[in-house]
């Protein structure tokens, strides 16, 4: 098929044609239509609307399952059982293997083919493998291992192309709006996730009912993919035609992604991030707990099964806080713009250095008022969750059309090796390091001073998003007037990006 003749929804999945027919191929049926009904990428405004909702839908269910189990309260019950903080944290190494070492491939295959096909397949398989994870049994651990760890396949085909349609469908202020309302999915997703395995399987008196949940409803998501999501013309919605840009190897794409100075610091800033929000994912319903436990408010838990309202409690605050972090972080920042073109990393610096005095306050006043700690953490989560939307509209903006996907997946990998993949694990070793023993006070005394470690992180990542507004200003006019010479500016601090 030449790069000249127009492609349906029908287009075969090897095929780097975009389904949406260019403005070169339109012909007469351009002048049939209203100017208002379809951009330049293809898809028409009302069309595109829905595209967004059904890709927030399915970020929405992917951040859900991630948290189901934690929600579960599982996490205590290993720990009771083994007398280790990281007994219930080995199936990370097959997650990270298959999410991390998966992404540059679904990142490769994005910017170059189809890509709802590649979602399509990748949810897909993510349905059938949390469904299967439902019905390992319990004197098969190594199954639940390995279901949970292949989950990751169908996360990396998605959050790594996801956006990038997203990036296709509008710019400027609108793809910030939009990419907000995807970012919502996140928080909202991961505080539903607690809801959900705490309630369904404590009803059911069966975890493994919590998992049963998303397989259903990811079915749902395949059809919308392929029946209602239409492929936007890459960079057309930009003035820039996928067929004026110049594709790159993957080799080259990577080289250049290495010198962008501020996708690499927001990267690392990201990190950040998904450290702090891994750690507390997993292990602040068990902090709060044994906190109840240590002030006498609740009686120890000596079941296999234990009764707790803190997963639901902070699965709602995850939920709002949310809500209110990504919408009051992209407010900001479209305030700011105003005054300064680096809005969007400062806004994401002030988010994580107001976060971590608040999660420090949370942390050693959880001894004190239970109250008091869930007050610091919803201001905490709060700040936290202010940089979600900017940093992926950072990225969209400092990169290139055709290198997005890869760009994605590098930040991908990046985030979760050295964040929330190990984090957790990490918080775990240093509980371990810190107990002396298994009385009740070393139970929450040594995962107290260990969590404090997330409030340190949250300065390190600030520091990052600040380093970031230095170089934001010249990597974007390098993006949005992208002509490939072969020669790439070095991350070399000069006193002009200072200005």
């Amino acid at each position: 098929m030449s790069r000249g003749e127009p492609t349906s929804d029908s287009a075969p999945f090897f095929s780097s044609d975009s389904e949406a027919e260019g403005p070169e191929d339109q012909g007469t049926a351009t002048a049939n239509q209203q100017p208002d009904e379809e951009s330049p990428s293809g898809v028409s405004r009302g069309r595109a609307l829905v595209i967004v909702f059904v890709l927030c839908y399915i970020n929405l269910l992917n951040y859900m399952d991630r948290f189901t189990v934690a929600g579960t309260l599982l996490l205590g019950k290993f720990v009771h059982i083994h007398l280790s903080e990281r007994s219930p944290l080995r199936f990370l190494p097959v997650f990270i293997c298959s999410y991390m070492f998966l992404a540059p491939v679904f990142g490769y295959l994005g910017d170059r083919y189809n890509r709802k096909y590649i979602m399509s397949g990748g949810i897909t398989f993510w349905s059938l493998v949390t469904l299967a994870s439902s019905y390992t049994p319990k004197e098969h651990f190594w199954a639940l291992l390995l279901t949970r760890g292949l989950v990751g396949v169908g996360e990396a085909s998605y959050s790594t192309i996801a956006p990038t349609i997203i990036a296709d469908l509008y710019v400027k202020g609108k793809r910030t709006n939009m990419l907000s309302i995807f970012y919502f999915a996140i928080p909202v997703g991961s505080g539903l996730g607690y809801i959900v395995g705490s309630q369904v399987s404590s009803r059911a008196k069966d975890w493994h009912w919590a998992l049963r949940v998303t397989p259903g409803l990811g079915l749902i998501a395949v059809l919308l993919l392929l029946f209602v999501v239409k492929e936007p013309k890459r960079g057309a919605v930009e003035a820039r035609p996928e067929n004026h840009l110049h594709q790159t190897s993957w080799v080259a794409d990577l080289r250049d992604l290495s010198k962008n100075c501020s996708f690499m610091l927001s990267t690392f800033g990201f990190t950040a991030v998904a450290f702090v929000t891994g750690s507390l994912a997993l292990w602040a319903p068990t902090f709060l707990f044994r906190a109840a436990v240590f002030n006498g408010e609740r009686a120890p838990c000596m079941e296999a099964h234990c009764e707790s309202s803190d997963s639901l409690i902070f699965g709602a605050i995850t939920c709002i806080t949310g809500v209110l972090g990504v919408a009051s972080g992209v407010q900001v920042s479209r305030q700011l713009r105003k005054k300064t073109a680096r809005a969007d990393p400062l806004v994401c610096a002030a988010g994580l250095l107001l976060c971590a005095p608040f999660l420090y306050l949370a942390i050693m006043f959880a001894q004190a008022s239970t109250v008091a700690t869930y007050v610091f953490i919803f201001f905490g989560e709060t700040f936290l969750s202010m940089n979600w939307a900017i940093v992926a509209d950072i990225l969209l903006y400092v990169v290139v059309p055709t290198r997005r996907s890869t760009a994605e997946a590098l930040q991908i990998v990046v985030s979760h090796l050295l964040g929330d993949a190990g984090s957790p694990y990490l918080i775990g070793v240093i509980s371990d390091s810190l107990r002396k023993n298994d009385s009740f006070l070393w139970q929450f005394r040594s995962l107290q001073y260990s969590m404090l470690l997330c409030a340190f992180v949250a300065v390190v990542g600030g520091a990052f998003f600040l380093a970031t507004a230095v170089y934001i200003e010249r990597d974007r006019e390098r993006a949005e007037n992208y002509a490939p010479t072969g020669e790439t500016p070095q991350c070399v601090l000069l006193a002009a990006d200072w200005r």
